[in-house]
C-alpha cells in the first residue's frame, strides 16, 4: 500500500520546479519598469542622467549583497554535501536552486566567486544536524533577501521575492529532510 501524504520526493520535484518557475518568472523581461520611460510620460522624460546612475548604483549594491548571501548560501551546501555525502539525494536539487539564484542575481549576470563559511559555522559532525543547520540559513537567507526588497526596484524587488520565496520553500523541505536523516 502506498503512503498518503507528501513523500520527500514528491516534495523536492515540487520544491524544484517551483524554484525554477520562479526564476525563470524573474529573469523575464523588463517591459512592466520601462515602459513609461519608453512612452515619453512626464516622469520618465523629467528623469535625470544623476537619478538614473543613481538608480543604478543603488541596484548593483543591492545586487552585490544579495549576491554575498546566495554565494555564502551555496557555499554552506558544498561545505554540508562534502562532508555528509550520503544527503547528497536530498540536497543537490536544492543547491542546484541556489546556485541558479546566484547566477540570477549577480551584478551583470557573472556569478560572484564562492565565499566560504566562517569557521564559527562549520558544518556539524551528524548528517541531520547539518541539514537543520542548512535550514537556518535558508531562513536567514530567505529574511536577508525579505529586507532588500524595501530599497529593490521594480524587476529586481520581484527577482528577490521570488529568490525570497524559494529559501522558505527550502528552509521547510530542508526541516522535513533533517527529519528523515539519520542522526
Amino acid at each position: 500500500m502506498r503512503p498518503t501524504g507528501t513523500t520527500r520526493r514528491g516534495a523536492l520535484a515540487a520544491t524544484g520546479a517551483f524554484a525554477a518557475g520562479a526564476v525563470l518568472a524573474a529573469c523575464g523581461s523588463d517591459t512592466d519598469d520601462t515602459a513609461g520611460a519608453r512612452k515619453g510620460s512626464a516622469h520618465g522624460s523629467a528623469r535625470t542622467a544623476a537619478d538614473g546612475t543613481s538608480s543604478a548604483r543603488t541596484e548593483k549594491a543591492l545586487r552585490t549583497s544579495a549576491s554575498r548571501t546566495t554565494a555564502t548560501l551555496l557555499a554552506r551546501y558544498e561545505s554540508v554535501l562534502r562532508a555528509h555525502p550520503s544527503t547528497a539525494a536530498g540536497l543537490t536539487p536544492l543547491r542546484d536552486a541556489v546556485r541558479a539564484h546566484l547566477a540570477a542575481v549577480s551584478p551583470g549576470k557573472a556569478p560572484a566567486p564562492g565565499t566560504a563559511p566562517s569557521p564559527a559555522t562549520g558544518t556539524a559532525a551528524a548528517p541531520a544536524a547539518a541539514v537543520k543547520e542548512l535550514a537556518a540559513a535558508e531562513r536567514t537567507a530567505a529574511d536577508t533577501y525579505t529586507a532588500l526588497l524595501a530599497d529593490a526596484p521594480g524587476e529586481l524587488a520581484r527577482l528577490l521575492a521570488s529568490v525570497a520565496a524559494a529559501c522558505a520553500a527550502h528552509a521547510y523541505l530542508l526541516t522535513e529532510l533533517a527529519k528523515e536523516t539519520p542522526a
